[in-house]
C-alpha cells in the first residue's frame, strides 16, 4: 500500500507554521515571525494523513526565537478532536539547525492539531462573549476597535462600589489568559454562586476576554497587527499603533480602577506567579500591602499559585510606566498586577499527560475571584 506524505496546513484561525520539508512520516518546519515584528514562538498547525503511524516533526531554528530559553523541557500541546489537549513526546536540542525541538506523535484518527499551547479561537472568543453577555445582570460594551477592525469587547456587572477591571491577551499567543477569562466568566455569570453573589454585590466589574484580537487571529505571539507590543505602549497609546490600548485605557479613565489583573503566560518560568509594580514615583506603602496581602491569600487558596519564584523586582522610582500593571497602579493608584501562567507545565505540581492546561487556567480563575472576595473584606 503506497503510503502518502504529511500533509501540513496553518491557514485558520491563529495557525503558524512554515513547512520546510516533508518526507514521508517526517516534517522541517519553522515558525513565521509576528507581522512587521522580530517576535516569534507561538505555532498552531494541523496534520494530515497519518492515523496509526508514528509522524516526526522538528521545528527548527528556535535559538532565534523571542524565549529560546523556553523550549529545553517544553512539550509540545496535541489534540485530534480539539477539545482535549494532551502534551506530545518532545525533545528540544538547542545544536541541531540553530535550535531544533522534535515532536513524535502516533495519531489515532487522520487528523490531528498541534499548538505552542491550547488555542483560543476567536469563535469561541465570541461564543464565550455572546453566552456571557445575555445572563442577567450582565451589558455588552465595545471599547472600540482593532487595526483590522475587530470589535475590542468588555463585559461589565455589579452594582458594587470597587472598581475591578480584569483583561487578557494583551499577548496574542498566550492562550491561557484567554482560558482563565472563560473560567473567571463562567464563576461570575453564575447566579448561584457565592463567590459572583459576592463579588457582584461589592464590585462593578469590566471583563475584557482578549485585548489583542487581531494578533490573536493573524498567529502571532506577542503583537497587534502592525507590530506593537501592547503592554509597551500604556504610556503614550496611539490611534495608529495602539488604539486596543488606547481604547482600554480611556474606558479605564472614565471608572477609574481600584484593583486590576493583567492575565499572561511566561514561556521559560514553570510556575504561576504574580508580578506587582514596585518601584513606580507614587508607591505608598498602603498599596504594597494590599498587593502583598491578595497574593498570600491566592498562595493560602490554590497549591498551583506560589510566590518564591518571578520576576525581580523594579528599584524604587524605575518602574517602566508603558507596561499596563505600572501604570495603572501609577494612574489610579490601584492594587494592579500581572497573573503568570507556565507554558510547560507548574513545577509545583506538575501534570504528565496535560502539563499546564485549559482546565488549570479555569480553576485558577476562580481562585483567583475567590482571593478577590476574600481580599475586600480587609
Amino acid at each position: 500500500m503506497n503510503e502518502t506524505p504529511l500533509r501540513i496546513d496553518c491557514g485558520f484561525d491563529s495557525g503558524n507554521i512554515e513547512v520546510l520539508e516533508v518526507a514521508g512520516d517526517a516534517a522541517k518546519l519553522a515558525i513565521r515571525k509576528d507581522h512587521q515584528s522580530d517576535f516569534s514562538q507561538w505555532f498552531h498547525f494541523r496534520v494530515a494523513g497519518n492515523a496509526g503511524r508514528e509522524m516526526v516533526l522538528k521545528i527548527t531554528g528556535l535559538n532565534a526565537t523571542a524565549y529560546p530559553a523556553g523550549w529545553p523541557g517544553y512539550r509540545a500541546c496535541v489534540s485530534e478532536d480539539r477539545e482535549y489537549w494532551a502534551r506530545a513526546e518532545s525533545h528540544f536540542s538547542s545544536h541541531a539547525d540553530n535550535g531544533t525541538l522534535t515532536i513524535r506523535y502516533t495519531p489515532q484518527s487522520d487528523l490531528a492539531w498541534f499548538a505552542y499551547f491550547a488555542p483560543f479561537s476567536m469563535e469561541r472568543h465570541h461564543d464565550l462573549v455572546a453566552q456571557a453577555a445575555e445572563c442577567d445582570g450582565v451589558s455588552y460594551r465595545c471599547l472600540g476597535h482593532s487595526l483590522d477592525g475587530q470589535p475590542l469587547d468588555c463585559l461589565e456587572m455589579g452594582e458594587g462600589p470597587m472598581e475591578v477591571w480584569l483583561f487578557a491577551r494583551q499577548h496574542p499567543g498566550e492562550s491561557m489568559a484567554e482560558w482563565w477569562m472563560e473560567g473567571a466568566l463562567e464563576c461570575l455569570t453564575d447566579p448561584a454562586d457565592p463567590i459572583a453573589r459576592t463579588l457582584r454585590g461589592k464590585c462593578r466589574l469590566h471583563v475584557v476576554p482578549n485585548c489583542n484580537p487581531d494578533g490573536s487571529r493573524r498567529g502571532h505571539l506577542r503583537t497587534n497587527a502592525v507590530g506593537s507590543n501592547l503592554n509597551r505602549e500604556w504610556n503614550s497609546p496611539s490611534a495608529e499603533r495602539s488604539p486596543e490600548v488606547l481604547a482600554l485605557r480611556g474606558a479605564m479613565d472614565e471608572t477609574g480602577v481600584d484593583f486590576a489583573i493583567d492575565v499572561h503566560g511566561d514561556e521559560a518560568i514553570p510556575h504561576v506567579f504574580i508580578a506587582g509594580f514596585e518601584g513606580i514615583p507614587s508607591w505608598t506603602g498602603k498599596q504594597g500591602e494590599d498587593y502583598e496581602r491578595y497574593r498570600e491569600i491566592l498562595k493560602r487558596r490554590t497549591p498551583d499559585f506560589q510566590t518564591a519564584k518571578g520576576y525581580p523586582k523594579a528599584r524604587p522610582g524605575q518602574a517602566n510606566l508603558t507596561m499596563a500593571t505600572n501604570q495603572i497602579a501609577e494612574r489610579f493608584g490601584a492594587c494592579a498586577m500581572t497573573l503568570e501562567m507556565p507554558f510547560r507545565d507548574n513545577d509545583d505540581l506538575p501534570d504528565p499527560q496535560q502539563g499546564w492546561s485549559p482546565e488549570r487556567c479555569k480553576l485558577l480563575a476562580r481562585a483567583c475571584l475567590a482571593s478577590l472576595a476574600e481580599w475586600l473584606e480587609g
